[in-house]
């Protein structure tokens, strides 16, 4: 009897191990590794998802195994290569096992369960569940249902008064289509047509087209465009009089519009150099990284370009992961143009149903080249030549949830797997990669300058303590505001930085000093002008925004601080005639709301375009000849070693966004700390003097690349518990440690309460410690005893956010 090892969807400690479970003969031949099943589990036998992990002769179960219920997949999900990354992953992340299985796939491929409570016995008047039964969806027990009812369903249960069904249903839709065709002779639709009615002329003008054209076939709009004037409801009519046959076939949705082909550009020297050097460790199949440090404008992407030009003329595959989906429709589009009808998007940005079709036509073997954002890293390409991570330096490749991976070392793995280079480009490489460079483990390449005669911006630093403002505009320059007039003049554009959404930071009263805070948040709620409320940036908490002070009753009340909505409203103010595009959280919250901003700001239809960090990045657009950054000390002023590294990054990336093309380019910083070393570096784009000053500050700290870093963080409703918990752990891990480590806290994390939950957290840094990491798994396990019911512990390698 073979025995199926599957992995069980409940993402918890005691059931991250694989369950032996009978094959019916019946199934046999469908049961094999990665592909997904459901089995009953649990003593309810309740039907669950799984995936088959593997294939055995025998089992070590004593009792009787249960069978498999059902095979949902033809052919694996997941090939070998997947299954052993997601071991990999789970071990590296301190994650659960189905957790790294479901992040490697498409939302449509996971399960949705409900469960549905059915009564044998009438309720009591005052039941409070006959709230539930009065809904639309009757008997469905919500998600989000409160702790009474939950015992009140518990209690009903175990006095056999109802029972509980869980249902299973898969989000995946193949999307089909109508296909009309032609089944009669020439001379049968001219018989027809004699004995039609004159008047009938929609079904003359079918009957002619078909006399002439037989055996045409399409869908609704290729039938619609070859016979002008035709109408859909004449379709489906010829179909029930027998004049033409319909059948349904799968589409794909299609998240891509077409483009215009490109050819390739001729590179320049030190691209052609660098180029070289990676195709020849593609040809010999070694898994190198390169490091490929080029100032903005230096044309990193046409190396890129061509280097999966390279693999494809191979016959291998190309992967291209890009920070932001704000990135992709630019690159997706030079992709595209590079290698029409070749290219699959991934990003949080499309439908599910599109990822899924992405997904498929990539498993299908349909696409060669993929671009996307994080998750891209788990396409299921084979066969991969080149993996490239542009931006490297970017945070957003790092995963805030289980499994908390970072893209680059997932590309890094799958690159053993294929004997391929891996490309991690970036002007302002992360201190952690560049050290790696300098040791030898990645190998350097750079590019120095910009294509032909394009020019690096000029920048100014503005110092806002002692430059006269716009009266009224305290975050407004007199110097920037002309520069954007003239730029208006000249019918140029300009992109201006800001980075805080909303309208104001917080809502002030003037009399008692009270700031309107989230009820579930140790935060200030930031005010929205343009829907004329209050948000918490945390926990999405929303309330009106108030007329008088909730404390004291002073209608004094004051907005105070910055953000884009408000700096887009003095601008317009101060310039009436400007045309302004806002690129932030809130205007690109809808679907396609990146690319539809960005292809108005390409078309002219706008002179500024003003946004968050999105606007900092990859953006190429020749008219912009000014860059305005509003306050560089937001990043700065952050209780974070790291702090000074990414207002460096920052300010670098926002640079480059001017002057790209032939005309020259001007930047201006508005600081109050105009002598900081990362804005001066910034300002002066000297990479390598920043790289050299914050290694040696990161040397005397003891901070990474000199230390590795695991964050321990442990949260509660109640805070004395979170308290307590944090402390009983460091107690607990502090004899697993040699007395090189080094524990930082615990203490109280940055906004101590989100979501009405508080968290407490210790850092340990540490240059090798053989025990620390199976004493974190150990931690992991006890962690998840019934005594421990209520808390929730992060364990983060190497976190890039410590607050």
């Amino acid at each position: 009897m073979a025995v199926a090892q599957v992995i069980i969807d409940i993402p918890a400690q005691q059931t991250n191990r694989p369950f032996d479970y009978e094959i019916p003969e019946d199934l046999a031949a469908l049961v094999v590794p990665g592909v997904r099943v459901l089995v009953p589990f649990g003593r309810a036998g309740h039907l669950r998802q799984g995936f088959i992990w593997c294939v055995v002769a025998n089992s070590d179960f004593q009792g009787k195994l249960k069978p498999v219920a059902r095979v949902l997949d033809l052919d694996p999900v997941l090939n070998s290569e997947m299954l052993s990354l997601a071991e990999w992953l789970a071990q590296e992340t301190f994650s659960f096992l189905i957790s790294c299985l479901q992040t490697m796939l498409p939302s449509a491929l996971r399960a949705n369960y409900q469960r549905r409570f059915q009564l044998r016995t009438a309720l009591a008047a005052d039941d409070p569940l006959k709230a539930l039964l009065d809904r639309d969806d009757g008997g469905l027990i919500p998600d989000n249902i409160s702790t009474e009812l939950l015992a009140e369903i518990k209690r009903l249960e175990q006095n056999d008064q109802l029972t509980i069904d869980y249902q299973i249903s898969q989000k995946t839709k193949i999307k089909q289509e109508k296909i009309f065709s032609g089944q009669l002779s020439s001379a049968k639709y001219q018989e027809i047509r004699q004995t039609t009615r004159s008047n009938a002329k929609q079904q003359l003008l079918l009957l002619d087209f078909l006399s002439s054209q037989q055996s045409f076939s399409g869908n609704t709009t290729t039938w619609l465009a070859k016979v002008t004037d035709l109408k859909m409801s004449t379709l489906s009519q010829a179909v029930k009089k027998g004049w033409l046959k319909v059948t349904t076939a799968e589409v794909y949705r299609q998240p891509l519009t077409a483009v215009r082909a490109t050819e390739p550009k001729r590179l320049m020297p030190e691209q052609q150099d660098a180029f070289n050097a990676i195709v020849d460790q593609m040809d010999q199949g070694n898994a190198t990284t390169f490091l490929l440090e080029g100032v903005t404008g230096s044309g990193k992407t046409e190396v890129y370009l061509d280097a999966m030009q390279h693999a494809l003329t191979a016959g291998k595959t190309a992967l291209m992961l890009v920070p932001e989906i704000s990135l992709t429709p630019q690159m997706v589009e030079r992709v595209q143009g590079r290698f029409p009808g070749k290219v699959a998007v991934l990003h949080s940005g499309l439908s599910g149903g599109e990822r899924y079709d992405e997904w498929r036509r990539i498993e299908r073997g349909e696409a060669q080249v993929v671009v996307g954002a994080r998750s891209a890293a788990f396409a299921p390409l084979t066969n991969i030549g080149i993996m490239i991570l542009d931006e490297e330096h970017e945070s957003s490749y790092k995963q805030e949830d289980m499994p908390r991976y970072h893209a680059r070392d997932v590309l890094l793995k799958r690159a053993e797997t294929y004997h391929c280079p891996v490309i991690l480009g970036s002007a302002t490489p992360s201190l952690e990669s560049r050290a790696r460079a300098q040791k030898g483990l990645y190998q350097l390449l750079r590019l120095t300058k910009r294509p032909n005669t394009i020019q690096m911006p000029q920048v100014n630093i503005v110092d806002m303590r002692q430059v006269e403002k716009v009266a009224g505009k305290s975050d407004l320059s007199l110097q920037l505001v002309e520069q954007l007039r003239l730029r208006l003049q000249r019918h140029e554009q300009s992109v201006l930085l800001l980075n805080r959404r909303g309208y104001a930071n917080f809502i002030l009263c003037r009399d008692c000093g009270n700031v309107i805070k989230c009820p579930n948040c140790d935060i200030s709620l930031t005010l929205h002008r343009d829907s004329h409320s209050l948000k918490c940036h945390y926990c999405g908490h929303q309330e009106a925004v108030p007329t008088e002070c909730p404390q004291c009753h002073s209608q004094n009340i004051r907005s105070y601080g910055s953000g884009t909505q408000k700096v887009e409203r003095e601008i317009q103010e101060l310039l009436p005639t400007v045309r302004i595009l806002r690129m932030d959280v809130d205007t690109t919250a809808r679907k396609g709301g990146h690319e539809r901003i960005i292809k108005q700001f390409g078309a002219h239809q706008a002179d500024i375009l003003l946004g968050t960090q999105m606007v900092a990045k990859g953006l190429d657009f020749p008219d912009v000849t000014l860059v305005g950054v509003i306050n560089a000390d937001t990043s700065l002023s952050l209780p974070d070693f790291r702090a000074s590294e990414r207002t460096f990054q920052l300010l670098t990336q926002v640079s480059g966004r001017a002057g790209r093309a032939d005309k020259q380019g001007e930047v201006f910083i508005q600081t109050y700390n105009p002598e900081n070393y990362a804005v001066q570096l910034a300002a002066a784009q000297n990479y390598e003097a920043f790289y050299q000053k914050e290694m040696g500050i990161r040397h005397q700290g003891g901070y990474p690349p000199y230390y590795y870093t695991i964050l321990i963080s442990v949260n509660h409703r109640q805070e004395d518990q979170a308290v307590q918990k944090i402390y009983q752990i460091q107690n607990w891990l502090q004899p697993q440690l040699s007395d090189a480590a080094i524990v930082l806290g615990p203490t109280a994390r940055m906004i101590t309460r989100i979501n009405n939950q508080y968290y407490y957290q210790l850092i340990i840094k540490y240059k090798s410690e053989p025990r620390l990491l199976k004493a974190l798994q150990t931690l992991i396990i006890k962690m998840q005893s019934k005594t421990n019911q209520g808390f929730q512990l992060r364990v983060d390698r190497e976190p890039l956010q410590f607050m």
